[in-house]
């Protein structure tokens, strides 16, 4: 087994990069940006990191080494954290944001495969959850800490002025956890990236625990991979069932729904004049609420089956959204404190949705597809976030926030019904993929 001391050097690089996630998009808005823009952001990150873990997975597999993928990575995500307050203009940092995703999503595959390095296969569960335990919690802190520097630095300097002062914090902190993963970095692997996968496809998601934190980020790294690499399309689509295949299209329109909504929020908030550490702690809450939540929402499965405990959240989701709106225009304590309520209990539905899906999408497919159907539905979920942030945006900039919020919860409205649908039979039973997929 490895020494675990370098997860906690590359958790305090994904610290900064949950700061940056929200203070890049907060930071454009300052600097004089739009919805639209702000909604782009989130879009190209969605699937700016395809491309760089898929290059770098293949370029670690045929070189067999590991260290200098990782350590690239950090130095790499320093860097860009380093340039972006030098930049004024807004468009270019669309483009810091992309170089940020692309060098972040580009570790997650060589992650996996180090944490596995000298561990038998019945433990890797175990192992790849660490990763995503010590990554979620680096997330959330990120977003505590930028809380906590906001409401200090903002008191003293100028909004525009304590981002980039932050943006220097958090890139010297990455350049730290670059020394000491450099320091603490494991022997090489031993583990090629085929018998991974396919030991991979063969693991319990039940057991990630804490891993569940990061896959509130709907195209998280590690969650784009390995849902492409794990993804047989052909072998797929001719065993399907239409169950299935209606569900993954109901997965497609809800998580475009959510995306909607997520894409253009920070430009929303801005656009209400709250400081830049009240939005964090707006993010915050929504993270703790996923989080406090996890652990029931496996107990509440246990009695209540899944399709109806994610047709609830969905349906909660559609009167979520709009309400943040209505919200969101009563000004002052009483509407911050109201949001704050929301955004928690919104937390609290993607704790729901996030066990559910994962659980309704092994119970629908074909034992000897099930890897394919989990890689379809991570991948799936992915597009329909890059599809959703940048149609929010759009939505957002041209017709008013009111307007997007109810196109965000009338797709997860019909995404509800959806997955009401195909529970309740309404759907035929034929294949619904034809073999060109």
């Amino acid at each position: 087994m490895t020494d675990d001391r370098w997860l906690y050097a590359w958790g305090l690089g994904y610290a900064a990069v949950g700061a940056a996630s929200l203070l890049i998009p907060l930071y454009a808005l300052a600097l004089g940006s739009n919805a639209f823009l702000v909604g782009l952001m989130a879009s190209t990150a969605a699937f700016a990191g395809v491309p760089g873990a898929l290059l770098w997975g293949r370029l670690a597999t045929r070189t067999g080494r590991r260290r200098p993928f990782v350590l690239v990575a950090l130095a790499a995500t320093a860097l860009v954290l380093a340039v972006v307050p030098l930049i004024t203009e807004p468009w270019l940092l669309l483009v810091a944001n992309a170089a940020l995703w692309f060098v972040v999503a580009a570790a997650a595959p060589v992650l996996n495969l180090i944490v596995v390095d000298g561990v038998p296969d019945i433990e890797w569960d175990d192992r790849i959850a660490r990763l995503n335990e010590v990554q979620g919690f680096g997330w959330l802190l990120g977003l505590v800490t930028g809380a906590g520097w906001m409401a200090l630095a903002g008191s003293r300097l100028s909004q525009v002025e304590a981002q980039q002062l932050f943006f220097s914090v958090i890139a010297a902190t990455t350049f730290v956890a670059f020394l000491l993963a450099r320091h603490w970095y494991p022997e090489p692997s031993m583990v090629s990236r085929d018998r991974f996968l396919r030991v991979y496809r063969t693991l319990g998601r039940g057991r990630w625990g804490a891993g569940r934190y990061v896959r509130a980020i709907p195209y998280g790294p590690s969650r784009i991979y390995w849902g492409l690499a794990s993804f047989n399309a052909r072998r797929f689509s001719n065993r399907a069932t239409s169950a299935l295949g209606t569900y993954l299209f109901a997965a497609v329109v809800f998580f475009i729904g959510f995306s909607v909504y997520f894409g253009p929020l920070p430009a929303y908030l801005t656009g209400l004049h709250y400081s830049t550490d009240q939005i964090f702690i707006l993010f915050v809450v929504n993270s703790a609420g996923s989080a406090v939540f996890y652990g029931r929402v496996g107990k509440l499965a246990t009695k209540w089956e899944s399709h109806r405990l994610q047709t609830s959240a969905l349906g909660a989701r559609t009167l979520l959204f709009p309400g943040v709106a209505l919200v969101g225009g009563i000004g002052a304590l009483a509407g911050y404190s109201g949001l704050l309520a929301l955004f928690a209990i919104i937390g609290v539905t993607w704790a729901i949705i996030a066990v559910t899906a994962t659980s309704i999408v092994t119970r629908l497919a074909p034992p000897a597809v099930r890897g394919e159907a989990l890689g379809a539905y991570t991948a799936l979920s992915s597009v329909g976030g890059g599809i959703g942030s940048a149609l929010g945006g759009a939505l957002a900039d041209s017709m008013g926030y009111t307007v997007t919020f109810g196109v965000a919860a009338g797709l997860v409205l019909v995404g509800a019904g959806l997955v009401a649908a195909g529970q309740a039979g309404v759907i035929g039973t034929e294949n619904v993929f034809s073999d060109s997929v």
